[in-house]
């Protein structure tokens, strides 16, 4: 499992000297992800992706359980209201939580993709005001090392916590 950690940094020439150490740190250039006011040029810096961005694990999470919900309860009622000589089980309500769930969690991943990520918001003014944020997925055996790593040659970095798990595919 990995961890997040976020850091935000004054502008962008301090963000290239972290992401320089974390490389030779070895964390690898994937699982780094810096965010700017829009406009600011990178340049060479990793920028953040959609999933980073966006609120597309969020809506499709949410997706998943409202639309897998919503199946369930349309095969209870369609077993409920069966015609006659129509034999329906437990497979139809299996059936259509299952395609609830997907079309729940296509449709509102689908939506989610315009929204911004929840869990940014608390950087959003630093981020308006120029600067930087940065994110850091390492493995949670590194959190400590990583952060002692960034503070000991950036003390004016602002470590603004820690993200709990991250998914396995961002």
């Amino acid at each position: 499992m990995r961890r997040r950690l976020y850091f935000l940094l004054r502008d962008t020439a301090q963000a290239k000297r972290v992401v320089n150490e974390l490389l030779l740190a070895r964390v690898e250039a994937g699982h780094i992800h810096v965010l700017a006011k829009q406009g600011t040029p990178l340049e060479d810096l990793p920028e953040a992706g959609l999933l980073q961005k966006s609120d597309f694990v969020h809506g499709v999470e949410q997706g998943l359980a409202l639309g897998g919900l919503t199946g369930a309860i349309v095969g209870v009622v369609l077993i409920a209201v069966a015609p006659s000589g129509l034999d329906l089980n437990g497979v139809a309500v299996l059936t259509m939580a299952l395609a609830g769930a997907l079309m729940g969690g296509w449709a509102s991943g689908m939506i989610a993709t315009d929204v911004p990520n929840s869990r940014l918001k608390r950087f959003k003014a630093a981020i308006e005001q120029g600067e930087v944020l940065m994110m850091v997925d390492i493995p949670k055996t590194r959190v400590q090392e990583v952060t002692a790593l960034i503070r000991s040659h950036h003390p004016e970095a602002g470590m603004h916590g820690t993200e709990p798990t991250i998914p396995a595919f961002p």
